[in-house]
């Protein structure tokens, strides 16, 4: 599979327009008759790590709350409005990092920059504001490692692509956000208003990161999902945004020897020699 990356040549409407015979390259087990969406394994694994991580992180999350309601004010939280399936809204829950707005929504750009307190980016920096997510795996709405949760808007807008890349729960990580994010974010910050975000966002951005959902929607397992944990874990921990190991310029190597390819025409499989 080939994760392009000329988007300013490429028109994000197209994907409204795919129906399920044009969709088939990426059709595989996932949509297979009988496989269940969220496997067992995975919604296993999901509940006893939140719950392991909720006893120590319990006392940070208390600490970070008493922080930002001295500094802040309320809300402490902010509740995002998501979609953990092409029908079933839920409420994301991230600790605030910016001034409150009315009937603010979609990507964060340079216009958004001034919004953002101090104490908000450091949470964002150490990924600490997304730590209230524990409780929404521990609810089902998301999981560990998945696709970033959609605005109802986008599912509405690209419903077959959507209805492909979330049969994956939502994740707090996941490939797409790991080898586009820094990306993602150069991009948006060059955008001086909420037009020019909004129209970066689905030109460039939303479709290089719905094909690397696709990608991990049918190569997902437990594997993969802990590798994803792990280079997550190391760009959190060490303050650098490390990319996953390349073979050469443009492509990305996946736990199993595949290589992802950035510019070219395939996925191809490689040895992890």
């Amino acid at each position: 599979m080939t994760i392009h990356h000329d988007w300013d040549n490429t028109d994000a409407a197209r994907l409204a327009s795919l129906t399920a015979p044009k969709m088939a390259w990426f059709m595989g087990e996932a949509t297979a008759p009988g496989v269940n969406p969220m496997p067992l394994t995975k919604r296993t694994f999901d509940v006893v790590l939140a719950l392991l991580l909720l006893i120590p992180l319990s006392v940070v999350m208390l600490g970070v709350a008493a922080v930002l309601l001295v500094l802040q004010g309320r809300p402490i939280f902010y509740a995002a409005h998501r979609m953990r399936s092409p029908n079933q809204p839920f409420t994301q829950w991230k600790f605030r990092t910016m001034l409150c707005k009315e009937g603010d929504f979609g990507a964060t750009g340079a216009h958004k920059a001034w919004r953002i307190t101090p104490m908000g980016r450091f949470l964002r920096r150490s990924r600490i504001d997304e730590l209230p997510q524990l409780v929404n795996i521990l609810k089902g709405d998301m999981s560990f490692v998945g696709p970033r949760p959609p605005l109802r808007e986008y599912v509405e807008r690209f419903p077959a692509v959507y209805g492909q890349v979330l049969h994956s729960r939502p994740g707090v990580t996941g490939l797409a956000t790991l080898i586009y994010h820094r990306h993602e974010d150069r991009i948006l910050a060059r955008c001086k208003s909420a037009q020019a975000t909004e129209a970066a966002y689905y030109r460039r951005c939303l479709p290089a990161k719905l094909k690397i959902d696709l990608i991990y929607q049918r190569h997902r397992s437990l594997r993969l999902d802990l590798w994803i944990l792990w280079h997550t874990l190391k760009i959190v921990v060490s303050r650098r945004d490390e990319r996953p190991r390349r073979r050469r310029r443009g492509q990305v190597e996946l736990p199993d020897g595949s290589l992802l390819h950035r510019a070219g025409s395939r996925r191809v499989k490689g040895s992890q020699g």
